[in-house]
C-alpha cells in the first residue's frame, strides 16, 4: 500500500511577533492558528510538537489494534497519551502512556504486543528521539 498525505503551513512576520496557520488535506485542521505563544507559551491554536504527539499517539494506538487483532484479541478500549519533551531546540523524548481494556489477555502479553507496536509504528520509526512506553490494562 502506498499513499501520500499533505498539510500546509503559512507564516507571516517574524518568529516572535508573526502569526501563521496550519491546514490538513482532510480539513480536520483548517487554518488552525500557529504563533510563538501557541508554541512556547499559552495561546489559542496549535504547535508542531502537539501535532507530532497527536500523530504518534494515533499511529501507535492503531498499530496496536492491528497487532492485537492478529492475535485474535478485540480491544474494548485503547487510550494513549503521547508526551513530547522539547528542550534546547530539539525533541529529546516522547513518552507514550497507554491504558487498555482487552478481554482474555495477560498483562505480560499486552505489554509485549504494545512494545512491538511502539517499535513498528511508522511514526515511531520516523522520529529520531528516545521513545518510552508505559502500558497497563484496566
Amino acid at each position: 500500500m502506498k499513499f501520500t498525505r499533505k498539510a500546509n503551513a503559512n507564516w507571516k512576520g517574524t518568529g516572535m511577533e508573526g502569526k501563521g496557520t496550519i491546514s490538513t488535506q482532510s480539513k480536520t485542521l483548517d487554518n488552525a492558528q500557529l504563533s510563538f505563544k501557541t508554541r512556547f507559551e499559552q495561546g489559542v491554536g496549535t504547535n508542531p510538537e502537539e501535532l507530532v504527539a497527536a500523530g504518534h499517539a494515533g499511529c501507535f494506538t492503531m498499530q496496536l489494534s492491528f497487532l492485537l487483532s492478529e492475535k485474535d484479541y478485540t480491544p474494548g478500549n485503547l487510550d494513549t497519551e503521547a508526551q513530547i519533551t522539547f528542550e534546547d531546540g530539539s525533541i529529546t523524548h516522547i513518552k507514550l502512556i497507554l491504558t487498555g481494556e482487552v478481554d482474555n489477555i495477560s498483562e505480560q502479553e499486552f505489554k509485549e504486543i504494545a512494545q512491538k507496536a511502539k517499535e513498528i509504528c511508522p511514526i515511531s520509526k520516523l522520529l529520531n528521539t528516545d521513545i518510552t512506553l508505559e502500558a497497563s490494562l484496566v
